[in-house]
Protein backbone atom coordinates (compact mmCIF):
# COMPACT_ATOMS: atom_id res chain seq x y z
CA UNK A 1 0.00 0.00 0.00
CA UNK A 2 1.51 3.89 -0.98
CA UNK A 3 1.60 5.44 2.10
CA UNK A 4 1.31 8.70 0.47
CA UNK A 5 -2.51 7.31 -0.33
CA UNK A 6 -4.56 7.40 2.71
CA UNK A 7 -7.26 4.27 2.45
CA UNK A 8 -10.74 5.76 2.46
CA UNK A 9 -13.17 4.05 4.51
CA UNK A 10 -13.94 0.55 3.78
CA UNK A 11 -15.98 0.42 0.83
CA UNK A 12 -19.68 -1.47 1.26
CA UNK A 13 -21.65 -2.67 -1.35
CA UNK A 14 -24.95 -1.86 -1.49
CA UNK A 15 -27.54 -4.94 -1.58
CA UNK A 16 -27.90 -4.01 -6.01
CA UNK A 17 -24.63 -3.45 -6.33
CA UNK A 18 -23.54 -6.72 -4.53
CA UNK A 19 -26.38 -8.40 -6.31
CA UNK A 20 -24.84 -6.97 -9.43
CA UNK A 21 -21.47 -8.20 -9.17
CA UNK A 22 -22.57 -11.66 -8.28
CA UNK A 23 -24.73 -11.78 -11.14
CA UNK A 24 -21.88 -11.31 -13.69
CA UNK A 25 -19.69 -13.61 -11.61
CA UNK A 26 -22.77 -16.22 -11.94
CA UNK A 27 -23.58 -15.88 -15.47
CA UNK A 28 -19.53 -16.20 -16.75
CA UNK A 29 -18.89 -19.40 -15.01
CA UNK A 30 -15.38 -19.37 -15.91
CA UNK A 31 -14.74 -16.98 -13.26
CA UNK A 32 -15.20 -19.91 -10.32
CA UNK A 33 -13.59 -22.26 -12.60
CA UNK A 34 -10.03 -20.23 -13.19
CA UNK A 35 -10.43 -18.65 -9.63
CA UNK A 36 -9.98 -22.46 -8.54
CA UNK A 37 -7.29 -23.17 -11.05
CA UNK A 38 -5.37 -20.27 -9.34
CA UNK A 39 -6.59 -21.25 -6.06
CA UNK A 40 -5.55 -24.63 -6.02
CA UNK A 41 -1.73 -23.70 -7.28
CA UNK A 42 -1.32 -20.87 -4.49
CA UNK A 43 -2.23 -17.98 -6.29
CA UNK A 44 -4.89 -15.34 -6.10
CA UNK A 45 -6.74 -13.66 -8.99
CA UNK A 46 -9.19 -11.01 -9.02
CA UNK A 47 -11.53 -9.07 -11.68
CA UNK A 48 -10.11 -5.70 -11.93
CA UNK A 49 -10.56 -2.32 -13.94
CA UNK A 50 -13.18 -1.70 -16.66
CA UNK A 51 -15.67 -4.89 -16.05
CA UNK A 52 -15.82 -4.36 -12.48
CA UNK A 53 -16.85 -0.93 -13.11
CA UNK A 54 -19.21 -1.73 -15.67
CA UNK A 55 -20.87 -4.26 -13.22
CA UNK A 56 -21.26 -1.58 -10.80
CA UNK A 57 -22.92 0.33 -13.69
CA UNK A 58 -25.35 -1.97 -15.08
CA UNK A 59 -23.22 -2.91 -17.64
CA UNK A 60 -21.59 -5.96 -19.07
CA UNK A 61 -19.41 -6.83 -21.96
CA UNK A 62 -17.10 -9.99 -22.83
CA UNK A 63 -13.78 -8.87 -22.31
CA UNK A 64 -12.76 -9.67 -18.72
CA UNK A 65 -9.87 -8.45 -16.97
CA UNK A 66 -7.73 -9.84 -14.33
CA UNK A 67 -4.91 -9.50 -12.03
CA UNK A 68 -2.62 -11.88 -10.33
CA UNK A 69 0.24 -12.53 -7.70
CA UNK A 70 1.42 -15.26 -10.45
CA UNK A 71 4.17 -14.54 -12.77
CA UNK A 72 3.54 -14.56 -16.28
CA UNK A 73 5.05 -17.93 -17.22
CA UNK A 74 3.01 -19.37 -14.07
CA UNK A 75 -0.18 -18.12 -15.66
CA UNK A 76 0.32 -19.87 -19.16
CA UNK A 77 1.11 -23.29 -16.87
CA UNK A 78 -2.41 -22.75 -15.40
CA UNK A 79 -4.50 -21.72 -18.53
CA UNK A 80 -3.00 -24.05 -20.95
CA UNK A 81 -5.41 -27.40 -21.46
CA UNK A 82 -7.96 -25.52 -20.06
CA UNK A 83 -8.49 -22.42 -21.96
CA UNK A 84 -9.36 -23.08 -25.88
CA UNK A 85 -6.72 -20.26 -26.87
CA UNK A 86 -4.07 -18.82 -25.35
CA UNK A 87 -2.09 -15.90 -26.70
CA UNK A 88 1.01 -14.43 -25.12
CA UNK A 89 1.55 -11.89 -27.56
CA UNK A 90 1.47 -9.47 -24.54
CA UNK A 91 3.47 -11.41 -22.29
CA UNK A 92 6.32 -9.00 -22.55
CA UNK A 93 4.07 -6.51 -20.48
CA UNK A 94 2.73 -9.17 -18.15
CA UNK A 95 -0.05 -9.91 -20.08
CA UNK A 96 -1.15 -13.77 -20.90
CA UNK A 97 -4.73 -13.64 -22.89
CA UNK A 98 -7.00 -16.64 -23.57
CA UNK A 99 -10.58 -17.43 -24.29
CA UNK A 100 -13.20 -19.79 -22.55
CA UNK A 101 -16.85 -20.40 -23.36
CA UNK A 102 -16.95 -17.11 -25.73
CA UNK A 103 -15.19 -15.10 -22.94
CA UNK A 104 -12.23 -13.09 -23.69
CA UNK A 105 -9.52 -13.25 -20.64
CA UNK A 106 -6.53 -10.67 -19.95
CA UNK A 107 -4.32 -12.06 -16.91
CA UNK A 108 -1.75 -9.39 -15.97
CA UNK A 109 0.64 -9.91 -13.27
CA UNK A 110 0.27 -7.46 -10.40
CA UNK A 111 2.97 -4.40 -11.90
CA UNK A 112 3.46 -1.02 -12.10
CA UNK A 113 4.66 0.64 -15.55
CA UNK A 114 5.70 4.13 -16.28
CA UNK A 115 7.25 6.06 -19.75
CA UNK A 116 10.70 6.90 -19.52
CA UNK A 117 10.83 10.48 -20.55
CA UNK A 118 12.27 9.81 -24.17
CA UNK A 119 10.67 6.55 -24.74
CA UNK A 120 7.57 5.83 -26.49
CA UNK A 121 7.04 1.92 -24.92
CA UNK A 122 6.33 1.87 -21.17
CA UNK A 123 8.57 -0.20 -18.92
CA UNK A 124 7.23 -2.69 -16.77
CA UNK A 125 8.10 -3.65 -13.21
CA UNK A 126 5.75 -6.58 -11.38
CA UNK A 127 4.86 -5.92 -8.21
CA UNK A 128 4.11 -7.84 -4.83
CA UNK A 129 0.68 -6.75 -3.87
CA UNK A 130 -2.93 -5.64 -5.42
CA UNK A 131 -3.25 -2.35 -3.58
CA UNK A 132 0.02 -1.49 -5.52
CA UNK A 133 -1.41 -2.61 -8.82
CA UNK A 134 -4.70 -0.79 -8.35
CA UNK A 135 -2.72 2.37 -7.69
CA UNK A 136 -0.58 1.94 -11.24
CA UNK A 137 -4.51 2.16 -12.62
CA UNK A 138 -5.44 5.76 -14.58
CA UNK A 139 -8.75 6.15 -12.51
CA UNK A 140 -9.86 5.75 -9.52
CA UNK A 141 -13.13 3.98 -10.50
CA UNK A 142 -10.72 1.72 -12.67
CA UNK A 143 -8.93 0.65 -9.37
CA UNK A 144 -11.50 -1.50 -8.01
CA UNK A 145 -11.46 -5.13 -7.83
CA UNK A 146 -13.09 -8.81 -7.16
CA UNK A 147 -10.62 -11.27 -5.52
CA UNK A 148 -12.34 -14.37 -6.77
CA UNK A 149 -12.72 -17.99 -5.18
CA UNK A 150 -14.58 -20.81 -6.92
CA UNK A 151 -17.54 -19.76 -5.28
CA UNK A 152 -19.10 -16.86 -6.93
CA UNK A 153 -21.46 -15.92 -3.56
CA UNK A 154 -18.17 -15.60 -2.00
CA UNK A 155 -15.93 -12.92 -3.17
CA UNK A 156 -14.07 -9.71 -1.75
CA UNK A 157 -14.36 -6.28 -2.94
CA UNK A 158 -11.54 -4.09 -3.25
CA UNK A 159 -11.55 -0.78 -2.97
CA UNK A 160 -8.45 1.10 -1.75
CA UNK A 161 -8.63 4.65 -3.10
CA UNK A 162 -12.49 5.39 -3.18
CA UNK A 163 -13.51 4.54 -6.65
CA UNK A 164 -17.08 3.20 -5.56
CA UNK A 165 -17.86 6.74 -4.50
CA UNK A 166 -16.21 8.49 -7.33
CA UNK A 167 -18.41 6.11 -9.51
CA UNK A 168 -21.50 7.00 -7.56
CA UNK A 169 -20.41 10.77 -7.85
CA UNK A 170 -19.81 10.65 -11.52
CA UNK A 171 -16.19 11.84 -11.30
CA UNK A 172 -12.66 11.18 -12.80
CA UNK A 173 -10.12 11.26 -10.17
CA UNK A 174 -6.09 9.34 -9.88
CA UNK A 175 -5.36 6.60 -7.30
CA UNK A 176 -2.31 8.43 -6.71
CA UNK A 177 -1.51 12.34 -7.98
CA UNK A 178 -3.00 13.02 -11.75
CA UNK A 179 0.60 14.57 -12.61
CA UNK A 180 2.33 11.14 -11.54
CA UNK A 181 -0.54 9.10 -13.33
CA UNK A 182 0.13 11.32 -16.00
CA UNK A 183 3.61 10.67 -16.46
CA UNK A 184 3.76 7.21 -16.02
CA UNK A 185 1.35 6.85 -18.80
CA UNK A 186 0.16 10.23 -21.10
CA UNK A 187 -2.25 8.62 -23.00
CA UNK A 188 -4.24 8.29 -19.67
CA UNK A 189 -5.04 11.93 -20.43
CA UNK A 190 -7.45 10.90 -23.34
CA UNK A 191 -8.98 8.01 -21.76
CA UNK A 192 -10.61 10.68 -19.58
CA UNK A 193 -11.65 12.32 -22.43
CA UNK A 194 -12.88 9.32 -23.67
CA UNK A 195 -14.62 8.09 -20.05
CA UNK A 196 -16.03 11.54 -20.42
CA UNK A 197 -17.88 11.01 -23.50
CA UNK A 198 -18.76 7.42 -22.79
CA UNK A 199 -19.84 7.17 -19.33
CA UNK A 200 -21.00 10.99 -18.63
CA UNK A 201 -18.11 11.75 -16.11
CA UNK A 202 -17.14 14.76 -14.52
CA UNK A 203 -13.61 15.53 -14.15
CA UNK A 204 -11.92 16.44 -11.43
CA UNK A 205 -10.51 19.80 -11.00
CA UNK A 206 -7.14 18.75 -10.12
CA UNK A 207 -7.33 16.17 -12.96
CA UNK A 208 -8.07 19.10 -15.78
CA UNK A 209 -5.44 20.62 -14.21
CA UNK A 210 -2.80 18.33 -14.86
CA UNK A 211 -4.02 17.48 -18.46
CA UNK A 212 -3.64 21.05 -19.74
CA UNK A 213 0.01 21.44 -17.71
CA UNK A 214 1.12 18.28 -19.28
CA UNK A 215 -0.88 18.27 -22.64
CA UNK A 216 2.31 18.18 -24.78
CA UNK A 217 3.51 14.93 -22.77
CA UNK A 218 1.38 13.30 -25.21
CA UNK A 219 3.46 13.91 -28.41
CA UNK A 220 5.29 10.49 -27.12
CA UNK A 221 2.93 8.42 -27.30
CA UNK A 222 2.47 6.14 -31.07
CA UNK A 223 -0.29 7.71 -33.10
CA UNK A 224 -1.65 4.30 -33.27
CA UNK A 225 -2.30 4.27 -29.78
CA UNK A 226 -3.68 7.95 -30.00
CA UNK A 227 -6.03 7.23 -33.14
CA UNK A 228 -7.66 4.04 -31.04
CA UNK A 229 -8.30 6.33 -27.87
CA UNK A 230 -9.87 8.72 -30.45
CA UNK A 231 -12.04 6.75 -32.11
CA UNK A 232 -13.66 5.27 -28.67
CA UNK A 233 -14.04 8.89 -28.16
CA UNK A 234 -15.74 9.27 -31.71
CA UNK A 235 -17.99 6.38 -30.78
CA UNK A 236 -19.05 7.33 -27.43
CA UNK A 237 -22.66 8.15 -26.97
CA UNK A 238 -21.48 11.57 -26.35
CA UNK A 239 -18.76 12.42 -28.06
CA UNK A 240 -18.98 16.22 -27.68
CA UNK A 241 -17.82 15.88 -23.77
CA UNK A 242 -14.76 14.24 -24.72
CA UNK A 243 -14.02 16.90 -27.10
CA UNK A 244 -15.13 20.10 -25.81
CA UNK A 245 -12.30 18.54 -22.53
CA UNK A 246 -9.65 18.04 -25.39
CA UNK A 247 -10.25 21.53 -26.52
CA UNK A 248 -10.14 23.16 -23.73
CA UNK A 249 -7.19 21.56 -21.92
CA UNK A 250 -4.83 21.30 -25.44
CA UNK A 251 -4.95 18.01 -25.81
CA UNK A 252 -6.95 18.76 -29.19
CA UNK A 253 -3.83 21.15 -30.07
CA UNK A 254 -2.01 17.91 -30.62
CA UNK A 255 -4.20 14.73 -31.57
CA UNK A 256 -6.43 16.92 -33.85
CA UNK A 257 -5.08 20.91 -33.82
CA UNK A 258 -7.65 21.05 -37.24
CA UNK A 259 -10.62 21.46 -34.48
CA UNK A 260 -9.59 24.14 -32.20
CA UNK A 261 -8.44 25.99 -35.15
CA UNK A 262 -12.09 26.36 -35.64
CA UNK A 263 -13.18 28.94 -32.84
CA UNK A 264 -12.59 31.69 -35.35
CA UNK A 265 -12.54 35.15 -33.68
CA UNK A 266 -15.39 36.57 -34.64
CA UNK A 267 -15.56 41.02 -34.52
CA UNK A 268 -18.28 43.31 -34.62
CA UNK A 269 -17.76 43.90 -38.66
CA UNK A 270 -17.16 40.71 -39.33
CA UNK A 271 -20.08 38.39 -37.94
CA UNK A 272 -20.48 34.80 -38.90
CA UNK A 273 -21.33 31.70 -37.23
CA UNK A 274 -19.25 29.73 -34.43
CA UNK A 275 -17.49 26.91 -37.09
CA UNK A 276 -15.93 24.88 -33.83
CA UNK A 277 -19.60 25.27 -32.38
CA UNK A 278 -21.51 24.45 -35.93
CA UNK A 279 -19.27 21.49 -36.20
CA UNK A 280 -20.03 19.80 -32.97
CA UNK A 281 -23.86 20.35 -33.59
CA UNK A 282 -23.68 18.64 -36.77
CA UNK A 283 -21.62 15.80 -35.07
CA UNK A 284 -24.66 15.52 -32.62
CA UNK A 285 -27.05 15.50 -35.17
CA UNK A 286 -25.25 13.23 -37.25
CA UNK A 287 -25.68 10.78 -34.48
CA UNK A 288 -29.37 11.16 -33.98
CA UNK A 289 -29.58 10.24 -37.92
CA UNK A 290 -27.85 7.03 -37.31
CA UNK A 291 -29.63 3.76 -37.85
CA UNK A 292 -27.07 0.94 -37.96
CA UNK A 293 -25.48 2.12 -34.44
CA UNK A 294 -22.14 4.28 -34.28
CA UNK A 295 -20.51 4.38 -37.42
CA UNK A 296 -16.60 6.00 -37.15
CA UNK A 297 -16.26 6.93 -40.69
CA UNK A 298 -19.61 9.25 -40.49
CA UNK A 299 -18.79 10.89 -37.32
CA UNK A 300 -15.23 11.50 -38.76
CA UNK A 301 -16.75 13.36 -41.46
CA UNK A 302 -19.00 15.24 -38.90
CA UNK A 303 -16.14 16.14 -36.95
CA UNK A 304 -13.57 17.40 -40.22
CA UNK A 305 -16.08 18.45 -42.45
CA UNK A 306 -15.27 22.25 -41.90
CA UNK A 307 -11.43 22.10 -40.91
CA UNK A 308 -10.93 23.78 -44.79
CA UNK A 309 -12.72 26.99 -43.05
CA UNK A 310 -9.99 28.76 -41.40
CA UNK A 311 -7.69 28.56 -44.27
CA UNK A 312 -10.27 29.81 -46.82
CA UNK A 313 -11.61 32.41 -45.04
CA UNK A 314 -12.17 35.84 -46.74
CA UNK A 315 -13.80 39.10 -45.60
CA UNK A 316 -15.86 40.46 -48.13
CA UNK A 317 -16.93 44.10 -48.78
CA UNK A 318 -19.82 44.81 -46.59
CA UNK A 319 -18.77 42.83 -43.59
CA UNK A 320 -19.90 39.09 -45.45
CA UNK A 321 -17.30 36.34 -44.81
CA UNK A 322 -16.75 33.59 -47.71
CA UNK A 323 -14.88 30.51 -47.33
CA UNK A 324 -14.77 29.16 -51.18
CA UNK A 325 -13.69 25.89 -51.92
CA UNK A 326 -13.35 25.23 -48.56
CA UNK A 327 -14.47 21.52 -49.15
CA UNK A 328 -11.68 20.65 -50.92
CA UNK A 329 -9.26 21.94 -48.88
CA UNK A 330 -10.98 20.61 -46.22
CA UNK A 331 -10.99 17.27 -47.99
CA UNK A 332 -7.09 17.52 -48.58
CA UNK A 333 -6.56 18.60 -44.97
CA UNK A 334 -8.53 15.35 -43.76
CA UNK A 335 -6.83 12.92 -45.94
CA UNK A 336 -3.49 14.31 -44.33
CA UNK A 337 -4.52 14.77 -40.74
CA UNK A 338 -6.00 11.02 -40.51
CA UNK A 339 -2.91 9.35 -42.85
CA UNK A 340 -0.62 10.93 -39.01
CA UNK A 341 -3.25 8.70 -37.40
CA UNK A 342 -2.27 5.84 -38.82
CA UNK A 343 -5.79 5.54 -39.76
CA UNK A 344 -6.79 2.87 -42.72
CA UNK A 345 -6.88 3.88 -46.46
CA UNK A 346 -10.62 2.71 -46.36
CA UNK A 347 -11.24 5.25 -43.58
CA UNK A 348 -9.12 8.08 -44.98
CA UNK A 349 -10.55 7.37 -48.44
CA UNK A 350 -13.86 7.64 -47.46
CA UNK A 351 -13.60 10.47 -44.97
CA UNK A 352 -12.05 12.77 -47.31
CA UNK A 353 -14.12 12.33 -50.01
CA UNK A 354 -17.76 12.67 -47.96
CA UNK A 355 -15.75 16.08 -46.65
CA UNK A 356 -14.99 17.05 -50.54
CA UNK A 357 -18.77 16.17 -51.21
CA UNK A 358 -20.56 17.89 -48.22
CA UNK A 359 -21.36 21.03 -50.12
CA UNK A 360 -23.01 19.74 -53.50
CA UNK A 361 -26.03 19.64 -52.75
CA UNK A 362 -26.17 23.18 -51.63
CA UNK A 363 -27.77 24.98 -53.98
CA UNK A 364 -30.32 22.60 -55.27
CA UNK A 365 -33.48 24.51 -53.49
CA UNK A 366 -32.82 27.55 -55.41
CA UNK A 367 -32.48 25.82 -59.12
CA UNK A 368 -33.85 22.98 -60.71
CA UNK A 369 -31.54 19.88 -60.83
CA UNK A 370 -31.64 18.10 -64.09
CA UNK A 371 -31.35 14.48 -64.18
CA UNK A 372 -28.46 14.72 -65.41
CA UNK A 373 -27.30 16.61 -62.06
CA UNK A 374 -28.83 13.56 -60.41
CA UNK A 375 -27.32 10.79 -61.83
CA UNK A 376 -23.70 12.58 -60.88
CA UNK A 377 -24.62 13.13 -57.46
CA UNK A 378 -25.19 9.70 -56.84
CA UNK A 379 -22.10 8.38 -59.35
CA UNK A 380 -19.94 10.70 -57.30
CA UNK A 381 -20.86 9.56 -53.79
CA UNK A 382 -21.22 6.26 -54.73
CA UNK A 383 -21.08 3.36 -52.24
CA UNK A 384 -20.89 6.64 -49.41
CA UNK A 385 -24.34 8.14 -51.15
CA UNK A 386 -26.41 7.39 -47.64
CA UNK A 387 -23.80 8.66 -45.32
CA UNK A 388 -23.22 11.99 -47.64
CA UNK A 389 -27.38 11.91 -47.25
CA UNK A 390 -27.18 11.64 -43.49
CA UNK A 391 -24.20 13.82 -43.76
CA UNK A 392 -25.72 16.58 -45.64
CA UNK A 393 -29.03 16.70 -43.62
CA UNK A 394 -26.71 17.15 -40.27
CA UNK A 395 -25.01 20.26 -42.00
CA UNK A 396 -27.94 22.59 -41.04
CA UNK A 397 -27.78 23.86 -37.80
CA UNK A 398 -29.52 27.35 -38.82
CA UNK A 399 -31.64 28.99 -36.22
CA UNK A 400 -33.87 30.27 -38.98
CA UNK A 401 -36.94 27.92 -39.17
CA UNK A 402 -38.02 29.07 -42.30
CA UNK A 403 -34.94 27.83 -44.20
CA UNK A 404 -34.34 24.86 -41.98
CA UNK A 405 -37.41 23.88 -43.44
CA UNK A 406 -36.89 25.15 -46.51
CA UNK A 407 -33.43 22.81 -46.93
CA UNK A 408 -34.86 19.72 -45.28
CA UNK A 409 -37.70 19.75 -48.08
CA UNK A 410 -35.75 20.70 -50.71
CA UNK A 411 -33.46 17.09 -49.78
CA UNK A 412 -36.88 15.48 -49.16
CA UNK A 413 -37.37 15.68 -52.95
CA UNK A 414 -33.48 15.21 -53.56
CA UNK A 415 -33.73 12.09 -52.25
CA UNK A 416 -37.41 11.24 -53.87
CA UNK A 417 -36.09 11.74 -57.08
CA UNK A 418 -33.18 9.62 -56.40
CA UNK A 419 -35.23 7.01 -55.71
CA UNK A 420 -37.92 7.73 -58.85
CA UNK A 421 -34.02 7.10 -60.97
CA UNK A 422 -33.57 3.96 -59.05
CA UNK A 423 -36.61 2.50 -60.03
CA UNK A 424 -36.10 3.57 -64.08
CA UNK A 425 -32.57 3.01 -64.12
CA UNK A 426 -29.48 0.78 -62.55
CA UNK A 427 -28.78 4.21 -60.60
CA UNK A 428 -25.94 2.64 -58.21
CA UNK A 429 -23.78 1.41 -61.19
CA UNK A 430 -24.27 3.72 -64.02
CA UNK A 431 -22.42 2.71 -66.74
CA UNK A 432 -22.22 3.11 -70.57
CA UNK A 433 -24.46 1.76 -72.29
CA UNK A 434 -21.68 0.22 -74.49
CA UNK A 435 -18.53 -1.82 -73.17
CA UNK A 436 -15.25 -1.44 -73.88
CA UNK A 437 -15.29 -4.64 -76.34
CA UNK A 438 -18.21 -3.14 -78.38
CA UNK A 439 -16.37 0.00 -78.23
CA UNK A 440 -13.36 -1.55 -80.17
CA UNK A 441 -16.00 -3.88 -82.61
CA UNK A 442 -17.75 -1.30 -83.41
CA UNK A 443 -15.14 1.39 -84.12
CA UNK A 444 -12.58 -1.40 -85.06
CA UNK A 445 -9.87 -0.12 -82.63
CA UNK A 446 -6.98 -2.62 -80.57
CA UNK A 447 -7.01 -1.77 -76.38
CA UNK A 448 -5.43 1.63 -75.65
CA UNK A 449 -6.02 5.00 -74.57
CA UNK A 450 -8.64 5.83 -77.72
CA UNK A 451 -10.72 2.97 -75.74
CA UNK A 452 -10.69 5.21 -72.41
CA UNK A 453 -11.65 8.05 -74.16
CA UNK A 454 -14.58 6.45 -75.91
CA UNK A 455 -15.26 4.47 -72.95
CA UNK A 456 -15.26 8.03 -71.13
CA UNK A 457 -17.44 9.82 -73.55
CA UNK A 458 -20.30 7.15 -73.61
CA UNK A 459 -20.56 7.83 -69.99
CA UNK A 460 -21.00 11.52 -70.14
CA UNK A 461 -23.77 10.78 -72.42
CA UNK A 462 -25.21 8.34 -70.19
CA UNK A 463 -25.11 10.64 -67.32
CA UNK A 464 -27.02 13.34 -69.54
CA UNK A 465 -29.32 11.78 -71.27
CA UNK A 466 -30.07 8.50 -69.11
CA UNK A 467 -30.31 4.81 -71.08
CA UNK A 468 -30.08 4.79 -74.35
CA UNK A 469 -31.17 1.52 -76.55
CA UNK A 470 -27.89 -0.45 -78.48
CA UNK A 471 -28.88 1.28 -81.59
CA UNK A 472 -29.12 4.87 -80.39
CA UNK A 473 -25.53 4.13 -78.41
CA UNK A 474 -24.03 2.87 -81.87
CA UNK A 475 -25.11 6.02 -83.33
CA UNK A 476 -23.64 8.07 -81.26
CA UNK A 477 -20.51 6.35 -80.75
CA UNK A 478 -19.84 6.61 -84.50
CA UNK A 479 -20.79 10.46 -84.58
CA UNK A 480 -17.97 11.20 -81.89
CA UNK A 481 -15.78 9.15 -83.48
CA UNK A 482 -16.17 11.00 -86.67
CA UNK A 483 -16.07 14.58 -85.57
CA UNK A 484 -13.11 13.16 -83.21
CA UNK A 485 -11.52 11.38 -86.65
CA UNK A 486 -12.26 15.05 -88.57
CA UNK A 487 -10.80 17.29 -86.17
CA UNK A 488 -7.28 15.38 -86.02
CA UNK A 489 -6.76 15.71 -89.90
CA UNK A 490 -7.61 19.31 -90.07
CA UNK A 491 -4.92 19.63 -87.09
Amino acid sequence: MHTDQQRPPEPHLDQAQRAAVTELLRVVPVLGELAGRFAAAGHSLALVGGPVRDALLGRRGDDLDFTTDARPEQVLKLVQGWAEAVWDVGIAFGTVGAQKDGAKLEITTFRSEAYDRESRKPEVAYGDSIDDDLFRRDFTVNAMAVLLTADPEQFEFIDPYGGLADLEAGLLRTPGTPEMSFSDDPLRMMRAARFAAQLGFDVAPEVRKAMTEMAERLTIVSAERVQVELSKLLLAPNPRAGLALMVDTGLAEIVVPELPKLRLEIDEHHRHKDVYEHTLTVLEQAIDLETDGPDLILRLAALLHDIGKPKTRRFEPGGGVSFHHHEVVGAHMTASRLRKLKYSKEIIDDTSRLVELHLRFHGYGEAEWTDSAVRRYVRDAGPLLERLHTLTRSDCTTRNRRRALMLEHAYDDLERRIAELREREELDSIRPDLDGNEIMAILGIKPGPEVGAAYKHMLELRMDRGPLDHETAETELRSWWAEREAARNQA
